[in-house]
């Protein structure tokens, strides 16, 4: 018999929108500088990727005038970062790309801290913890900068700088340029000050600790530009009014816009779970499909932040939504381009094999196992043995609701396992795919994974 099933993702859904990608598209265009645009400036304000900044000409004239260096920051508040992070990646990238330095930061001390949430306290990790999520993020961050050329990029961390400071000096050198009823104006402040849970003063503190980091690089590095979320405004204008108070100097903020769903729905999210940038909580599988299945009204929006198509080929991809929506064209583009700038071609080439060989456009037994067992995850699936009828194993997937109805489907010839239709209602369960699984389809889109406790031999 059968272990209980559990549901993930719509087989059907996923068929309708699976296409064929030429062999053309899968050459992902390298990030490059979009020619139509003068000034880095200028492109990320089309992009839709300045949603609050410091002075807008200023800013203009800077990125297009000498290298520059600038920053954004990662906390290590989790083992990987996520699609909300991407967007900050792919910024720096671009900027990078217009000939100026980033710094990617990633906040071993801040990381110790947590940055306020508008709900509750965060529960702090330890040291051991946030080490080793430093560890991880940082070879995240590297992995979308260059770090050859003039304009090479350089990874720091905050925890540098602000372990050898002692409470004294930091309440000294730093605190005393803070007031308190500016402080609590942030918004994140606020939220928290209005809310049961209240604010603790370790993360009431958290703006003043990444100040302080903005005021540390510019000194170091001479670094004059912050990127960061919107949401995150409060902090990055706490870096540029410590560096005014304590050099005297002007500085400047990028906020982006906070990425959300036309229907106003939170976007990065697959059935409630964050899509993270570690293949290990995440399969390049369902990165693929969660992109894939963009809605027609976000696909375009979402060319602009995650590609780097130029603007003639994301327009292009706009007018085939408009004429052409059921081919998805735009979609198939941005999951490629996406998994591709995430996971490299050859996951990406695995993800598309899979998904096509999946819906009877390829050979099953030539898939990776990896591969094959993440993307029947995505699917109804359940556990079974050699010794599971084909019959119940329709019920544990819920292809089917009953026994009764699994020996109908069956005598209809409506049933394959492997691609190899089941005409005996006795048949057993094989996991002779790769990994030790079974595919099984009912009808022409409906399928479900099986994973076989004892795969044959």
């Amino acid at each position: 018999m059968g272990v209980g099933h559990r549901r993930r993702g719509d087989a059907r859904h996923a068929a309708d929108n699976l296409g064929r990608v030429s062999s053309e598209a899968l050459t992902v265009a390298r990030p490059a500088i979009d020619p139509t645009f003068e000034n880095v400036w200028d492109e990320l304000q089309w992009r839709g990727l300045v949603h609050v900044s410091t002075d807008a000409q200023a800013l203009r004239e800077l990125l297009g005038g000498d290298p520059i260096t600038y920053y954004c920051g990662f906390d290590p508040t989790a083992p990987s970062l996520h699609l909300g992070n991407l967007v900050q990646l792919l910024t720096l990238r671009r900027i990078q790309l217009a000939g100026h330095k980033p710094l990617g930061l990633v906040g071993g001390s801040t990381g110790l801290i947590g940055d306020p949430r508008p709900s509750a306290e965060r529960t702090l990790n330890t040291p051991e913890v946030v080490a080793d999520w430093v560890s991880r993020l940082r070879a995240q961050v590297e992995r979308f900068l260059s770090f050859e050329g003039d304009n090479a990029a350089r990874i720091v961390n905050n925890l540098d700088w602000t372990a050898p400071l002692s409470a004294i000096d930091f309440l000294r050198e730093i605190g005393k340029h803070y007031r308190v009823g500016t402080m609590l104006k942030k918004d994140a402040v606020a939220a928290r000050l209005n809310s049961d849970a209240g604010i603790s003063y370790t993360e009431f503190s958290y703006q003043i600790l990444q100040g302080m980091d903005y005021l540390e690089l510019y000194r170091q590095y001479g670094c004059v530009l912050q990127t960061g979320g919107s949401d995150q405004w409060g902090n990055l204008t706490s870096g540029t009014d410590l560096i005014h108070r304590v050099e005297g100097a002007s500085v400047h903020a990028i906020g982006t816009p906070l990425i959300t769903n036309s229907d106003g729905t939170k976007f990065g999210k697959s059935e409630g779970n964050a899509i993270w940038l570690d293949p290990e909580m995440c399969s390049p599988y369902r990165m693929y499909q969660f992109w894939l299945n963009s809605d027609d009204a976000d696909v375009i929006d979402r060319l602009k932040v995650f590609t780097f198509l130029t603007r003639a080929e994301i327009e292009e991809y706009a007018r085939l939504v408009e004429t052409e929506p059921f081919r998805r064209a735009a979609q198939k583009r941005l999951a490629l381009e996406v998994s591709t700038l995430v996971h490299g071609a050859e996951a990406t080439a695995a993800v598309i094999a899979a998904s096509e060989a999946l819906f009877g456009k390829g050979d099953l037994t030539t898939l990776d196992a990896a591969t094959l067992r993440s993307a029947l995850e995505e699917l109804p699936h359940a556990s079974a043995t050699r010794q599971t009828t084909v019959v119940q194993a329709l019920v544990d997937t819920g292809l089917t609701a009953s026994l009764s109805e699994s020996r109908r489907a069956i005598a209809q010839g409506g049933v394959s396992l492997d691609g190899v239709r089941i005409e005996d209602d006795a048949a057993l369960v094989t996991g002779s795919l790769p990994g030790g699984v079974s595919v099984l389809r009912r009808g022409k889109k409906t399928l479900a994974g099986l994973f076989v406790d004892e795969p044959a031999d």
